[in-house]
């Protein structure tokens, strides 16, 4: 099993829809840790650490997000394991 750490910033209309609170839920759904933050720019960004599998299907799921966003890019980032214990928002 391989574990990964991605940083994903999502843009377009990704705040006030549900885009964070729904990211958790997957989250949890796979297993995964890290966490869903609002940017000041009216971008999101997550940190996301896991199973490479279960990292690339949350990742599927952000380039669509909730029912209300709309993604317009997203943009990952690699780096190394952080070691973050659960999935949760941030402000």
């Amino acid at each position: 099993m391989e574990l990964v750490h991605f940083r994903l910033l999502i843009t377009g209309r990704v705040q006030g829809v549900g885009f964070r609170k729904n990211a958790v839920e997957q989250a949890i759904q796979l297993d995964l840790r890290g966490f869903a933050m609002n940017l000041q720019d009216g971008s999101v960004l997550i940190e996301v650490e896991g199973e490479r599998s279960a990292v690339e299907r949350f990742v599927l799921w952000c380039r669509r997000g909730p029912a209300l966003a709309r993604v317009d890019n997203l943009r990952i980032e690699t780096g190394p394991l952080v070691g973050h214990s659960g999935f949760a928002t941030r402000r």
